[in-house]
């Protein structure tokens, strides 16, 4: 299961197309979901949706995303990459338009699920681009699709909050329908690889779907019925994964150490991320009362800085490896989080500031991540194993945004985990941010102690 050798070299024109095209495909896929929770309140009213139903437009999205992310990963260990972006892009496409032309309801959710079975694709195919074609230089190329991935994040409402506010909701739909007008580009520049022997576990893959689709209710909604049927089809899935000698997850992948750590490193540091950037919003809306397009543009400056250090992330990878970056990363988040959680309620600027520097940790955490995954695994692990890593930043930002969003339920006014913090009702948010920089400290320590006594 070897593909030929197209290792390419950064400097070349062809190269500079295709990573110019994978970086502008991953921001249309990263921003197409920050673009829409934005537009959320004005699809309720266009179609007099009660809160339970508008929430379905987010997730049948979000469940179809992270059991295809893993499944394209797979995919790619014996189908061409630029034929998976054709299929994939395709689909993301159709879904847009079917989304921009819905007449009701029904039609919106099949155009979102269209969506969702599209861009899926974008995630694992992108963090395999540089494994399969820029071998000599991934950390390079790393460095850029982590970048891409928090200034398309940061950007993301930003686009859609003036899009929907100065045209219409619809319209946010038809960003995304131009993301089929790079399939030709797709076809012409990426390196012709011919298709790979090999069976695909489809029953594995159904058993994975249903799981990843329990646990996904079983966080969003804390249901026990979601428990029982997660519990059955893990047992289930393990029992599948050990009784065939082609599985659909390779159980190997998961018994190696490195991979496990850095794995269990990668979801800890996600986890403050997206709960950081879940959490802003609500933050400053309360406490300051400003608009989403205002908070947008607090997002803003860490998106831009986060963005335009790609390259140098690059950089140090190339000379030091990724575990030095996923340190640097996990430091910048913890310091940028016990910051906001200092002047939680203090002027906009300082919270500015703290993301700015939260912010920057993301690329370093994602980048370093992708390079020991590439480092650790075999050349027919690392397409389930991006997978994988995919599936994981997705249960990082769902978790987070249930966990976090409990925390903000049960709020203990009299409970003060900065003793540098003001005290009044930002309290709430400053020990959130608090506990925070705890999770990022722990893991710091946790990941530098694994990997130290890895090596001694």
């Amino acid at each position: 299961m070897k593909f030929p050798n197209n290792t390419l070299l950064a400097s070349t024109p062809q190269s500079k197309k295709i990573i110019v095209l994978t970086c502008t495909i991953l921001a249309f896929a990263v921003m197409n979901g920050t673009m829409f929770n934005v537009a959320i309140p004005d699809i309720s009213d266009s179609f007099n949706l009660t809160p339970s139903q508008v929430s379905w437009v987010i997730t049948s999205f979000t469940t179809v995303f992270a059991i295809g992310t893993l499944i394209y990963g797979k995919l790619s260990d014996f189908f061409p990459i630029r034929s998976l972006y054709t299929i994939g892009l395709s689909l993301f496409s159709l879904g847009s338009l079917v989304g921009f032309l819905s007449p009701n309801y029904e039609t919106l959710i099949v155009g979102r699920v269209l969506q969702a079975m599209g861009a899926a694709s974008v995630p694992p195919l992108s963090f395999l681009v540089p494994i399969r074609f820029f071998q000599n230089e991934k950390g390079k190329m790393f460095g850029y699709l982590a970048s891409t991935i928090a200034f398309s994040s940061g950007i993301g409402p930003i686009v859609g909050g003036t899009v929907g506010s100065i045209l219409d909701w619809r319209y946010i739909f038809l960003i995304s329908v131009a993301s089929a007008f790079s399939i030709p580009f797709f076809r012409k520049w990426f390196p012709h690889e011919a298709k790979q022997n090999g069976k695909i576990d489809f029953i594995g893959a159904t058993l994975l779907g249903v799981l990843v689709t329990s646990l996904l209710f079983m966080i969003t909604n804390v249901s026990w019925l979601a428990f029982l049927f997660f519990t059955l089809f893990f047992i289930l899935l393990i029992w599948r994964i050990n009784s065939i000698s082609y599985p659909f997850i390779d159980p190997g992948i998961l018994k190696m150490r490195k991979y496990t750590v850095t794995m269990v490193t990668s979801f800890l540091g996600n986890l403050i991320v997206f709960g950081l950037i879940f959490l802003l919003p609500i933050m400053l809306r309360e406490l300051y009362g400003l608009t989403m397009l205002e908070i947008g543009f607090i997002l803003f400056p860490g998106a831009i800085a986060s963005g335009l250090i790609g390259q140098r992330i690059g950089r140090i990878i190339s000379t030091r490896g990724g575990q030095s970056i996923i340190r640097y990363g996990l430091l910048f988040i913890s310091c940028g989080a016990l910051f906001i959680s200092t002047f939680a309620g203090s002027n906009t600027a300082l919270i500015t500031l703290g993301l700015l520097i939260a912010y920057l940790g993301f690329p370093f955490i994602q980048s370093g991540t992708a390079d020991l995954i590439s480092s650790n695994l075999s050349e027919k692990q690392n397409g389930v194993g991006m997978g994988l890593f995919n599936l994981l930043n997705f249960f990082a930002g769902s978790l987070s945004s249930a966990l976090f969003g409990k925390l903000l339920e049960n709020e203990n006014g009299s409970l003060r985990l900065n003793p540098f913090s003001l005290i009044g009702e930002n309290l709430i948010f400053s020990n959130i941010y608090m506990s925070f920089t705890i999770i990022g400290v722990l893991t710091l320590t946790f990941f530098s102690l694994s990997y130290k006594s890895k090596k001694s």
